[in-house]
């Protein structure tokens, strides 16, 4: 092999693998995502079956995000939601939250509280991705 062909043998190789590196954790990041926002839906519907109305001050409340998981996901939790016509928007508190800067937050009420018991039995929550697992826990190969 020349020095050509190996410089772009490489270079292939190198992008090859940072390609897989940058799938894997977009996959990861997706993924990780996608567990916050179904327990941010979850917790908004236990809010909404316990109190009555709840915002989006309530859910990140109860929904725990690692440091590098940007809180603006849970911003996807009532959509789907509502759409489905569990919940519906009945007006607009100002945020509690400091970090809130006092915007307005909708403010959610059941619409449908079969539905919602339906939808919490159907979509139970999930463990945290695998990479965010203590070593313990990710089990031995011998």
């Amino acid at each position: 092999m020349n020095a050509a062909t190996f410089a772009t043998h490489a270079t292939s190789e190198g992008l090859a693998e940072g390609d897989r590196r940058k799938f894997d954790a977009l996959a990861t990041l997706a993924e990780r995502r996608e567990i916050y926002v179904l327990r941010g839906r979850r917790a908004l519907l236990h809010a909404l079956l316990g109190l009555g109305n709840a915002t989006a001050d309530d859910v990140r409340a109860m929904v725990e995000l690692p440091g590098d998981v940007d809180p603006k996901c849970l911003g996807a939790v009532p959509g789907a939601l509502a759409r489905k016509g569990i919940i519906r928007a009945v007006g607009y508190r100002r945020s509690a939250r400091p970090e809130g800067h006092a915007r307005p937050v909708t403010v959610w009420r059941l619409a449908d509280r079969a539905a919602a018991e339906r939808w919490l039995r159907e979509h139970p929550d999930r463990p945290d991705p695998f990479e965010d697992r203590a070593p313990a826990e990710q089990g031995l190969l011998f």
